[in-house]
């Protein structure tokens, strides 16, 4: 059997794969990708937030990306009926970036991979890792390719970026249950021929539908818009199971996304997730790191997931780098801990977007302009900015707001 010989090798070419290789290889270690899929190919996740463009700029992709032309993105809109609350980056507490895009992914993700490539990274793919033997902190995996044909990598460190496909958790028994309740997203891309003139045409837009169900609106600068629906699952009992069909029948659900959608031709079949919510027994181990999706994923509400792909490509690269060079790494405090300050703040957000305690925030007459400008920081994916009241008491500052506006609503009654 054929042995390649590696310093790092990275399961995945998304996001946080490529963030990774970029980093590692820029530090002169010899880095190997494997994707099972062949790109360009479908995945969700189409809108980023502006704290990703920091890792972009870092990796060297940042200029590849502005090329593509993609929907630029200055905030977001959330409405409810007739009340709209719009979020502008440029209006925030915490200092970055205050813009990105709205991506279609298999572009996105493919134009990553690529410029990896071009920098001197191998990306292998259509190839599968099968089997990992950790020895000792040295590692060999087994690989197939798409004709079949085994061969096995050795290398001094794993990076497993295989989002989904969690290669080393399902592998080493590491899934966990996430702790949020069951969802399901139905979705598809609209040819958007009733797309808004002006901002209000290229703003990406959460729709409260019910208390528990909202819908994404995300236009790309191709013309074409991302829709989908998230609920409990017993939303989409009561609608046809055909994708097509279904996807019409909730499309005239609201009023939303009925007039601008409701004739549109969709350019992709429908499809649904369900259950997608998951998490990690650990986030590395010995001769191993998990990324991205590989960790832990909440839900499609406020764009995290690319986010924390991004972050951790970005965190677990450098500290690979300093663990191969013999430096002193402290894997808990410098990748766990920091991994679950900004998942644990967003996890608060969208617990109590689906409580409504959000809701009543968001909603709220005469907004507090400060609160808001701390929580425009939050969706902008600033969520490490211990500095923000809203960053730092996540758990409990969302919630006590909530209950001040609705004692206020009631008094004024």
């Amino acid at each position: 059997m054929k042995t390649e010989k590696v310093d790092v090798l990275v399961i995945g070419a998304g996001p946080a794969g490529c963030i990774a290789s970029s980093i590692i290889n820029k530090q002169g270690f010899k880095v190997k990708v494997v994707e099972k899929e062949k790109f360009p190919r479908f995945v969700i996740g189409e809108s980023l937030l502006p704290r990703v463009m920091d890792h972009l700029d870092e990796a060297g992709l940042l200029e590849a990306v502005k090329k593509a032309g993609f929907q630029k993105k200055f905030g977001a809109k959330f409405v409810r009926g007739n009340e709209v609350c719009d979020f502008n980056f440029s209006d925030q507490f915490s200092k970055g970036w205050t813009w990105t895009w709205q991506v279609p992914r298999a572009q996105f993700d493919q134009i990553l991979s690529q410029t990896v490539e071009s920098m001197g990274v191998e990306v292998e793919h259509e190839a599968a890792v099968t089997k990992i033997e950790f020895k000792g902190t040295d590692s060999v995996a087994t690989v197939v390719d798409k004709d079949g044909k085994e061969k096995q990598i050795e290398a001094r460190f794993i990076v497993d970026a295989s989002g989904y496909g969690r290669v080393i958790p399902r592998m080493f028994n590491l899934d966990k249950p996430s702790n949020f309740e069951p969802r399901k997203t139905h979705f598809t891309h609209f040819k958007d021929l009733k797309r808004p003139e002006g901002t209000d045409g290229n703003r990406i837009t959460a729709v409260v539908h019910e208390l528990r169900t909202w819908i994404w609106i995300i236009p790309f600068s191709n013309g074409v818009t991302s829709v989908g629906f998230v609920a409990d699952p017993e939303f989409y009992e009561e609608v046809v199971k055909d994708p097509v069909e279904r996807m019409r029948a909730i499309i005239d659900k609201d009023p939303n996304t009925r007039d601008r959608f409701k004739d549109a031709e969709m350019m992709m079949m429908p499809r649904s997730i369900e259950g997608y919510a998951i998490s990690t027994k650990q986030l590395y181990g010995d001769g191993f790191v998990l990324c991205g999706n590989a960790t832990e994923f909440l839900d499609p509400i406020f764009s995290s997931g690319v986010t924390f792909a991004m972050e951790s490509g970005n965190k677990a690269g450098k500290l690979v780098c300093d663990t191969l060079n013999d430096k002193p790494v402290d894997w808990q405090k410098q990748y766990t801990d920091h991994m679950m300050q900004g998942i644990n703040t967003f996890r608060s957000y969208v617990a109590a977007w689906y409580t409504g305690d959000l809701h009543d925030v968001f909603f709220s007459e005469n907004p507090d302009p400060d609160i808001k400008k701390q929580i425009c920081s939050v969706l902008a994916g600033y969520v490490w900015d211990l500095e923000n009241p809203f960053v730092k008491k996540h758990e409990k500052a969302i919630v006590s707001l909530a209950k001040i506006i609705r004692y206020r609503k009631i008094a004024n009654q």
